[in-house]
């Protein structure tokens, strides 16, 4: 006779390290409750971008609907100790931190701003150069949150250079910066923004065939803070590979989902050339290094042709 299940078993644990082809609805379906410590979602955001496989010109209550779905989905195969992580655009930002909380009864813990430098032009509004980055949580008196695995140093040491200074660093603010030079005038260290670059075409890290890459240290800093070695993380969105390929560098597991086939290829190839503990890419501390660009070129000055004489 077949054994009965305890209603007291583990739950069953996922096949790890690997992307999966297909829709992440579909997919999600197919893991079990309560199995996931930490997830990081970065959705399409609804603006009209040029995916190969994927339409994101939704209706606005067609793109609420399909996301209060696999935002469900994600809630049930979190632990009871889980973490979310979404990265969201501003059009339905508010949308979907009223949803994760109200509605799907996650805690917000921090609503971070991912400010970056290398904006993207907009027509008759001023340029876009952020994202908005939530940090949910199942259950607000048991998560993972690693303080020390993500210090940064200290304004004392940085701005004011006081050998007081915690040589350990302090906790980010909820504003990530990275480059000192392009800060505007007033922006203080103690302020709630974070600061990354985008991931621009002459940088070393970019893949070159995803037009929506994150940075590896962004990541590197959520995952540092959300997870211990070993633990799952996991990406219904895999869109370049980042996630997966920054939770392989530092002894996660990973899992990802991918609805286009030739980027789910891409991320293969991409993980494949990865090693555990390979150092990420990226400047290791944005406010005191810069990403390096690929071939580390810079703008090289006209020469000036010798004018005719009259």
């Amino acid at each position: 006779m077949p054994r009965k299940k305890s209603a007291t078993a583990a739950p069953r644990r996922p096949a790890v390290n690997r992307v999966r082809r297909g829709d992440c609805l579909s997919l999600l379906a197919k893991l079990p409750d309560a199995s996931v410590p930490l997830a990081f979602a970065d959705p399409p955001f609804n603006i009209g971008y040029d995916y190969d496989s994927y339409d994101d010109h939704r209706s606005s209550e067609d793109y609420l609907d399909w996301s209060k779905r696999w935002m469900s989905e994600l809630c049930r195969v979190l632990r009871p100790d889980g973490t979310l992580w979404l990265a969201i655009g501003d059009e339905y930002a508010a949308e979907l931190k009223v949803l994760a909380t109200r509605e799907l009864g996650l805690t917000c813990r921090s609503w971070v701003i991912w400010y970056y430098t290398f904006g993207v032009n907009c027509r008759q509004k001023f340029s876009r150069s952020h994202a908005h980055l939530f940090h949910f949580v199942r259950d607000p008196d048991a998560f993972t949150f690693n303080t020390d695995a993500i210090r940064v140093p200290s304004a004392r040491e940085l701005v004011y250079g006081d050998r007081r200074a915690n040589p350990t660093g302090r906790l980010p603010d909820d504003t990530w910066i990275l480059r000192p030079q392009d800060l505007p005038e007033g922006f203080s260290a103690n302020e709630d923004t974070w600061y990354f670059p985008r991931v621009c075409g002459t940088f070393k890290e970019r893949s070159g065939w995803h037009g929506c890459q994150m940075p590896e240290q962004l990541l590197g800093r959520i995952i540092r803070a959300s997870s211990n070695p070993g633990d799952l993380v996991l990406d219904p969105f895999a869109g370049s590979g980042t996630t997966l390929a920054v939770a392989k560098k530092l002894g996660r597991t990973f899992l990802g989902f991918e609805l286009s086939e030739a980027y789910a290829d891409q991320i293969r190839k991409r993980l494949a050339a990865i090693q555990v503990g390979q150092p990420l890419d990226g400047a290791p501390e944005p406010l005191k290094s810069v990403p390096a660009t690929a071939q580390g070129r810079r703008l090289q000055p006209r020469s000036r042709r010798p004018r005719k004489p009259a």
